[in-house]
C-alpha cells in the first residue's frame, strides 16, 4: 500500500532546523515495515539528515555552506530574486531535494543521533511544501 500527503511546513528563517517531530506529528501511525519518502518542492531549500543534539553541528553547516557558496558572487548570472537566491539554488542542488528513510516497528529507523533537517537558504523563503509518501 502507498500513502501520498503534503505537509506544508511554517516560515523558518534561514539556516538549518530540525524537523523530525514536526514532520512525525503531523502523520497518521506508521506501518509496522516500510519507507517514507520525503521530497520538498522548492529550489532553494532542501532536506538532509544529520546531528541531532549539539546545535553548533547546525551553525557550522551554515558556515561551511556560506563560505563555498557565497550570496551575491560576482560570477552569478541568475540575480533576479536577489544576492540569496542562486546561491540557495545551488546549496539546494548539493544537499538534495528528498530522503528515503526506513520505517521499522512503526517507527522512522534513523539512528541514535540523526534528524531530520529542514535547509532553508533563502532569507525570505516562506512555507515550504513537502510530499510524504509512506509505502508499507
Amino acid at each position: 500500500m502507498v500513502k501520498i500527503m503534503e505537509i506544508r511546513l511554517p516560515h523558518y528563517g534561514r539556516g538549518y532546523h530540525l524537523i523530525t517531530q514536526e514532520l512525525l506529528s503531523r502523520l497518521s501511525q506508521l506501518p509496522e515495515n516500510g519507507l517514507l519518502n520525503l521530497f520538498i518542492k522548492h529550489t532553494s531549500a532542501a532536506l538532509t539528515i544529520n546531528e541531532n543534539a549539539d546545535p553548533d553541528v547546525r551553525l557550522d553547516f551554515e558556515a561551511f555552506f556560506d563560505r563555498i557558496v557565497p550570496d551575491g558572487a560576482s560570477y552569478f548570472k541568475h540575480i533576479y530574486e536577489g544576492d540569496d537566491d542562486m546561491s540557495a539554488h545551488i546549496k539546494a542542488s548539493l544537499l538534495g531535494a528528498s530522503l528515503t528513510i526506513p520505517i521499522r516497528g512503526r517507527a522512522l529507523d534513523l539512528g541514535t543521533w540523526q534528524g531530520i533537517y529542514l535547509c532553508e537558504f533563502r532569507n525570505g523563503g516562506g512555507a515550504r511544501r513537502v510530499t510524504v509518501t509512506i509505502v508499507e
